[in-house]
């Protein structure tokens, strides 16, 4: 799982609801987390065209699309979130045998489609979908 998701994530519903510009300060307080690396997850939000952002005293991040047009695979994307990767690989590329040097290969393959599934699952889930989940309201 890739925590930059997780954040990222919490701080658009967080937006979404509350429906005003938040400080890095204020979404970090929400996600428990620090501001410098709700900095860095914004930057990434904002360069995908996700959050907008307004410097200064009176500053902060705000949505730059509606709540139900920002899907869970957009955010995904702006942060380069992998669901399914393998934390390590058997074998070696360069043994004789070719088991030893072909399952990595194969195996990165296979998590490679398993983590395509899974950011078409995203695509069908979006921010408003949570925040009306969060509030008990019914998905429209």
């Amino acid at each position: 799982m890739n925590g930059e998701f997780n954040a990222a994530v919490h701080a658009l519903v967080c937006m979404s609801h509350k429906g005003s510009l938040l400080s890095s300060e204020a979404l970090a307080a929400n996600i428990c987390t620090n501001p410098a690396r709700v900095r860095k997850i914004m930057a990434k939000l904002k360069s995908a065209g996700v959050v907008t952002s307004k410097e200064g005293p009176e500053g902060g991040y705000s949505a730059a699309l509606p709540a139900d047009k920002i899907t869970l695979a957009l955010v995904a994307q702006a942060v380069d979130a992998r669901f399914i990767t393998p934390g390590w690989h058997s074998g070696d590329v360069d043994m004789k045998c070719l088991i030893a040097s072909g399952m990595a290969g194969l195996l990165d393959e296979v998590y490679g489609r398993m983590d395509a599934l899974s950011q078409g699952y995203l695509a069908n889930i979006t921010i408003a979908d949570l925040e009306g989940r969060i509030f008990g309201q019914a998905a429209e």
